[in-house]
Order: structure tokens, then C-alpha cells, then sequence
């Protein structure tokens, strides 16, 4: 089997060791990546830095250009790279080609954000003494942006890292998750093919154990971590005078009120916890449900879980497929029989064959177990009754995490309140937390992290304001 070169400024090369990813449907070899030494890491590194400056002045044409070729090059190749995804992460192919979807569409906003991303003049002859004086406000790039992402949108979450970079003149140093790393070099052909100047990318496959020498190097002043908390905020921890950006975990929260369209919220809840095999940060966990409706719900939810399509990736009509890994599989099922001692029910699923786990509904749970209270990852949800809206608002608060909620209401007053009171950095009103649009503000409070994606946020994150001042002016 052919080795995937990594991509060391800009340029494919080849290092002293190498990465066997496999698919974790049925274990066979998807494809072998070639892992840098620590001296081609020090390379890639060096030349971040030392194209910083050229980076930071590119006209905006030729950074949109480059992001935009990139966007039709990806829609160009998306069945082959849907097809990557869903062979090396164990995504159905359904969900596989959305994500690619979405990756074009990310770097075509980022291409459009940065023909818009521009200074901005302020008069300051608002007091006598600055007669004459004009401030025009710029945002400049901190410098080489270090990326870390995980596995389980390995294509899309490295778009919205990399993209954000080229579109403020950022060079970018990406280390992908170990176990898929095959999308992140499959776009890298990409960024080759776009004439950007030498060292403005690397995309290196290092094993985490080496990622914290990336993290700790002064010559990659921002770190945007993609991945678990306790990773993400030790990782803060270790360079607390960096530029740290975390997008990190989430227990979801859907709540159904009983104005509720209890079918459209069963469909949505049911699909939405298990996509991905629930491994996803804004995967419904917690579903919340106002008595009034909780037994009709209920028998609609468990109805619309056992309704879907659980098996190989490759099928299109798969809806849910494997966990990363069997190792990621046992995990949860360990956690559901930890619930069940405790005096949990569960209501359908939760068996396991190899890392596939039958989509679980649990009823019953005790406040203090880990599915409730730790971000499960993986196809399970919780059944939360609640006596009114009041309680409902405090139950889903309940947590450590703050990523996203959604709040199924007809009711345009319980919809504003709730997206005042709800401790997140989304709330979505009608549908499942799950959804996101790539060009809005994505992010948490509490443990789900610091910072925000979505384009224009993350090339703010990426940038800092600048002021010059002019002086004698006739205004």
C-alpha cells in the first residue's frame, strides 16, 4: 500500500516512521501515513515562522483566491473524500458526504469573510483635544497558529482551523487526531495546489505524545485545540501566555416542552444523539421532558431510535455506524452498566458487536452518573421528566459543560427567555443542539471551552486590533 507523504511547508515529504490507520467497521487497512521526524517537525516550524511577515502581507485577492480554489477543488473530489472519511473514521457515508459539504462551504465563507475583513476609521475629534485626529483599527495576525483536531470531523474541523489562518495571513502548523489523519493530508494536496508561498502550511501526523513540544515552541504564538477538556484546559495550562483558543466538550441538552411538536422532536432528537455515533460535542445527551408529554414522547422517541438504521458505514442507508474504536465502544457500554447498577432502565439498545453499540435510551438515571454528568460520546441519551419550564431551564444548567441547547416551543416568550437564561453559547430555538451553520459564532462556556469558530470569529480570535493614529487633519 502506497505511504501518505505529510506535508512540510508546503511541500510532501516522508519521515522515519509510519501510522497504520484502519477502518473501525471491520478493522482492515485504509490507508498508511508517513510521520515526521523531530527534525522535519523543527523544519516546518521554522519556516512558519519564518514566512510569518510575507504571510501577513498577501493582498486579500490572492488569501480569498487560495481559499476559494480550495472550496471548488473540494466539491470537485467529494465523493472520493466522503469516501476517505467514512473508510478511516467509521462514519457512514451519509453523514461523510455532508460533512464535505460543509468543508466546501467553509472555505468558501472564509474566502468571502476575507474580501470583508478590513480596518475600519474612527474620528476622534469627539473631544477638542484630538481635533484633526483619525484612528484607523486594523487587525494584524499574532503569528503561526498551531492547530490541533480531533477525529471525528477530520476533514471539516481542520477546515474551520485552516481556513480562518490563510484568510487573516496567518501561517498554520495542523497536527490531526492520530487515528484519522488521512483526510487532513488529503486536503493538504489541496493547499499545495493553490501557489501559496512556501511554509504557510504544514500538516504533520505526529503521535500526541509529541504534541506538547509543538505547544510549548514561542514561534507558534496561537493554539487552537479541537478535542476533550481535561486535554484542552491542561494544555492552557502549560502556555498561559499564548494565544489559546479551546473548542471542547459538551453533555447536550434537548428540552421538549409540551407545546412541542412532540413527532418533529422525536425524529430530530433520535437521529441527532446518534449521529456519528453520537461521537460528536454537541450530540443530544440529555433530553428534557415537561411531564405533561413525557409518556407520549417517550414511546415516540424510543420508536424513532429503533427506527434507525444501524450498520456498515460503506451503505448508504446506514444512519449509525461504529465508534472510533472498540476500545471507545466498551467505554460506553461500561458506562450504560454502571447507570443500570444505579438503578437506571434502559428503554431500548445499548448492546454492542465490536465497536458498534446499538443506540441507547436510558430512563431513570441517577443525577451523579457519568452519563448524565460527563459528556458520554457515543450513542446514548438520557430521559429528564421535569414539572415546568422553570425546571427545565435549571436541569439543563445543571452542568458543568455550556456548549449548545435546544429548546423544542411554540412559544416566542419561552424561546427568548430560554436564550437568555440557558448558561451556552448556543441555543436553538425548534431543533436539536446538534445543529450548527459554519459561518455563525461556534462555541462554549464552563468546561466546553474559551473562543470561538465559525469564520469571521476565529479570524478574529487568530488577530489582534491595531490603531494608528492620524494627526492634523481637516475631517
Amino acid at each position: 500500500m502506497d505511504v501518505s507523504p505529510f506535508w512540510l511547508a508546503g511541500s510532501p515529504a516522508t519521515g522515519d516512521a509510519e501510522l497504520t490507520v484502519t477502518n473501525p467497521h471491520d478493522g482492515r487497512v485504509v490507508g498508511v501515513a508517513s510521520v515526521p521526524a523531530a527534525g522535519q517537525v523543527e523544519e516546518a516550524v521554522a519556516a512558519a515562522h519564518a514566512v510569518r511577515k510575507e504571510a501577513a502581507g498577501l493582498p486579500i485577492h490572492v488569501r480569498a483566491e487560495a481559499l476559494a480554489q480550495v472550496s471548488r477543488r473540494l466539491a470537485e473530489r467529494a465523493e472520493e473524500i466522503a469516501r476517505l472519511i467514512s473508510a478511516e473514521n467509521g462514519k457512514p457515508i451519509f453523514w461523510a458526504r455532508g460533512e464535505v459539504a460543509r468543508a466546501v462551504s467553509t472555505f468558501r465563507f472564509a474566502a468571502e469573510e476575507t474580501r470583508r475583513f478590513s480596518g475600519v476609521a474612527q474620528r476622534l475629534d469627539t473631544e477638542p483635544a484630538a481635533a484633526g485626529r483619525l484612528a484607523y483599527v486594523s487587525r494584524q495576525p499574532y503569528g503561526p497558529v498551531l492547530a490541533i483536531t480531533p477525529f471525528n470531523f477530520p476533514l471539516n474541523l481542520v477546515a474551520h482551523k485552516v481556513a480562518p489562518a490563510i484568510a487573516v495571513g496567518a501561517p498554520v502548523v495542523v497536527k490531526p487526531a492520530p487515528a484519522t489523519p488521512l483526510s487532513a493530508l488529503l486536503l493538504g494536496e489541496l493547499l499545495a495546489e493553490t501557489g501559496l508561498p512556501a511554509g504557510m502550511f504544514s500538516i504533520l501526523p505526529v503521535p500526541n505524545d509529541r504534541a506538547g513540544a509543538l505547544v510549548d515552541d514561542p514561534r507558534l504564538p496561537v493554539v487552537s485545540f479541537t478535542g476533550s477538556g481535561p486535554v484542552g484546559f491542561a494544555l492552557k495550562d502549560q502556555v498561559p501566555r499564548k494565544h489559546v483558543t479551546l473548542e471542547l466538550g459538551g453533555n447536550a441538552a434537548a428540552v421538549v416542552l409540551a407545546d412541542a411538536d412532540l413527532d418533529w422532536a422525536a425524529t430530530r432528537i433520535a437521529l441527532f444523539s446518534n449521529y456519528q455515533a453520537g461521537q460528536s460535542c454537541i450530540a443530544v445527551q440529555r433530553v428534557i421532558v415537561e411531564e405533561p408529554v413525557r409518556e407520549e414522547f417517550t414511546a415516540k422517541l424510543v420508536a424513532a431510535v429503533e427506527s434507525l438504521v444501524v450498520g456498515d458505514p460503506a451503505d448508504d442507508k446506514t444512519q449509525v455506524g461504529p465508534l472510533v474504536s472498540v476500545e471507545a465502544a466498551e467505554r460506553v457500554e461500561r458506562w450504560i452498566a454502571e447507570a443500570v447498577a444505579g438503578g437506571a432502565r434502559v428503554l431500548t439498545g445499548g448492546g454492542r458487536d465490536g465497536a458498534t453499540l446499538a443506540p441507547a435510551v436510558l430512563a431513570d438515571v441517577p443525577a451523579d452518573a457519568k452519563v448524565v454528568c460527563e459528556e458520554v460520546f457515543g450513542p446514548v441519551m438520557v430521559l429528564q421528566p421535569v414539572a415546568s419550564v422553570d425546571e427545565a431551564l435549571a436541569t439543563a444548567n445543571d452542568s458543568r459543560y455550556g456548549l449548545q441547547a435546544g429548546v423544542f416551543t411554540r412559544d416566542i416568550g419561552v424561546a427568548f427567555r430560554a436564550a437568555k437564561e440557558l448558561e451556552v453559547g448556543g441555543v436553538i430555538i425548534g431543533d436539536v443542539p446538534s445543529y450548527r451553520a459554519d459561518q455563525m459564532p461556534y462555541g462554549g462556556l464552563k468546561e466546553s471551552g474559551v473562543g470561538r469558530e465559525g469564520l469571521r470569529s476565529a479570524m478574529e480570535d487568530y488577530t489582534y486590533e491595531k490603531v494608528m493614529v492620524l494627526t492634523g487633519l481637516a475631517l
